[in-house]
C-alpha cells in the first residue's frame, strides 16, 4: 500500500518494509499548454551528500552526464527531453545497501533545462511528484505530488531519502530555488563556473 505524503511529512521506507535493499525512484511531471514556445526539457537531478547536507565529490552529483554515482549504487537511468508520455519522466535505481556509508542523504531535485534563456519556470509545470517503488516488485510505496505552489522557481528539491538510526527514511521537501541548479549545486557543496 502506498503512503501519499504532504510536504514536510516524513516516513520510514526500510523500518516498515523489512529486507528491502532496492529502490526505483521515479519522478513525473507535465507542462502547462502555453510554454512561450519553446522546447521544456526538465531534469532529474540526485544529490549523495554526506551528514552536513554536502556532496563529498563531484561523482555524488548524479544526472544525465553523470549517471551513476563512485560505486554505482545510485544510477540515474536515463534523460526523458521532452517529458511526453504517462508515468515516470526519469526513474533512479538506488541499492540502498550499498550506499556509502558516508552517504546520509539522497536528495531528489527537477531543475528547468536552460530556463532564464528560454524564460521558463516552475509556474509552466504541473502534476510535478516524486515516487519510491519496490524494485522487485514494482509496488509503489511512497508518493509525494509537489502541488502548484510555485511560480518564478526553476529548481525545486522534491523530496529526500536519509538515514536514521541505521534506517532509510523519506521526507517530502518541496523546497524551490530561484537560481536552479546553480543554487542547488552551490548547496550541496559543489564549485559552479
Amino acid at each position: 500500500m502506498s503512503i501519499s505524503l504532504s510536504k514536510g511529512q516524513k516516513v520510514d521506507l526500510t523500518k516498515t518494509n523489512p529486507g528491502l535493499t532496492k529502490v526505483l525512484v521515479g519522478l513525473g511531471w507535465d507542462t502547462n499548454k502555453y510554454d512561450g514556445g519553446k522546447d521544456f526539457d526538465l531534469d532529474a537531478s540526485i544529490f549523495a551528500a554526506n551528514a552536513a547536507g554536502k556532496v563529498g565529490n563531484e561523482s555524488d552529483f548524479i544526472f544525465y552526464n553523470n549517471t551513476k554515482n563512485a560505486n554505482g549504487s545510485i544510477e540515474h537511468k536515463g534523460d526523458n527531453r521532452t517529458g511526453a508520455g504517462d508515468g515516470d519522466d526519469e526513474v533512479i535505481y538506488i541499492d540502498l545497501s550499498a550506499v556509502p556509508a558516508e552517504t546520509e542523504k539522497i536528495a531528489f531535485c527537477i531543475t528547468i533545462h536552460d530556463a532564464e534563456a528560454r524564460a521558463q519556470n516552475f509556474g509552466q509545470v504541473s502534476n510535478a511528484y516524486v515516487r519510491v517503488l519496490n524494485e522487485g516488485s514494482g509496488a509503489e510505496l511512497i508518493r509525494f505530488d509537489l502541488g502548484e505552489d510555485f511560480s518564478i522557481e526553476t529548481g525545486v528539491v522534491i523530496g529526500e531519502l536519509y538515514r536514521n538510526n541505521g534506517e532509510w527514511k523519506f521526507s517530502a521537501i518541496g523546497s524551490g530555488y530561484k537560481d536552479g541548479l546553480a543554487g542547488l549545486a552551490r548547496d550541496y557543496g559543489l564549485q559552479t563556473s
